[in-house]
């Protein structure tokens, strides 16, 4: 079997796992929040999404009708491999009617559905590089609910850490239950206006619970956890002490007279998953469940 058909069959079987298995560090936290949580409504809202998730992998069925738009993550070696977007979109395809996935990619403009979850420019592939022999890719489903609430601010530098802590808390707090809290929240601050908002939806792949190698961002986001959870908007808006499970931040230097923030925002769904092809031996490992 050729390197291009193991991709697209590994493809196909990733997509079901993202769409059908939350990772664990998702589900610990949803757990952890179920437990600590002593509105009556809000812990029954948790144990709700827990059940719902345990079934949906047990059934091997999506967990949510939403089943996104197609994000992919690459990390690549020194792989030769032939049209790898084309190998991925055909892997989307398979996976809309396999899975199945709910046809959601549509012309922005004429609102023309595909019927198989690709178009122009989608599924959408980030690319970044590596020197080992294997090619990994991560799967990210995305969707609308909690894309929707994203932002951008181009923040004057004057403004710092407290115009970047008004800014994220007033969007979720305004969000209120749309994005099906808890919520995970990607932030990226610096670089530029299109530069953050990469940073922010990158951030939404790290495991909860991660430290962030940098001390400030590491205060700077358990500080932010606190206060969206003390804004009191809850599980699916309907109140309670666990808004958001995790703030992630990454950043990037900044022109000396800007400070862009990005915000992105995942739903309690938080699904994805990751795998790696070898090129030896076209062996597959799948991970980052």
């Amino acid at each position: 079997m050729s390197l291009e058909k193991i991709i697209e069959d590994a493809t196909v079987e990733l997509i079901r796992r993202a769409v059908t298995k939350l990772p664990t560090d998702v589900m610990a936290a949803l757990e952890r929040a179920a437990g600590a949580e002593t509105e009556e409504v809000a812990k029954r809202e948790l144990q709700a999404m827990i059940a719902n998730a345990r079934e949906a992998g047990r059934c091997t069925l999506p967990m949510c009708q939403d089943t996104g738009i197609p994000l992919f993550f690459v990390s690549m070696g020194p792989v030769r491999v032939k049209s790898l977007e084309g190998i991925l979109s055909s892997a989307v395809r398979r996976a809309t009617a396999e899975a199945p996935l709910r046809k959601n990619v549509v012309h922005p403009l004429t609102r023309s559905n595909s019927g198989d979850n690709t178009g122009i420019n989608m599924p959408h592939v980030s690319y970044s590089f590596h020197d080992r022999d294997y090619l990994e890719i991560t799967f990210m489903p995305k969707g609308a609910g909690s894309e929707n609430m994203s932002g951008l601010a181009m923040l004057n530098p004057s403004q710092g850490l407290p115009g970047i802590k008004k800014f994220v808390v007033e969007s979720i707090a305004k969000a209120e239950g749309k994005p099906c809290p808890p919520v995970i929240v990607g932030i990226g601050i610096g670089g530029s206006s299109d530069m953050c908002m990469v940073m922010a939806k990158q951030a939404l792949l790290r495991p909860i619970g991660s430290i962030n190698n940098d001390p400030s961002l590491a205060n700077l986001e358990q500080e932010l956890l606190w206060m969206i959870n003390s804004t009191g908007v809850g599980p699916m808006g309907l109140g309670g002490r666990c808004t958001a499970l995790a703030v992630h931040i990454e950043c990037a230097s900044c022109h000396t007279a800007s400070l862009p923030v990005g915000l992105n925002v995942q739903c309690y769904a938080a699904r994805r998953a990751t795998m790696k092809v070898y090129q030896t031996d076209g062996r597959v490992e799948f991970g980052g469940d």
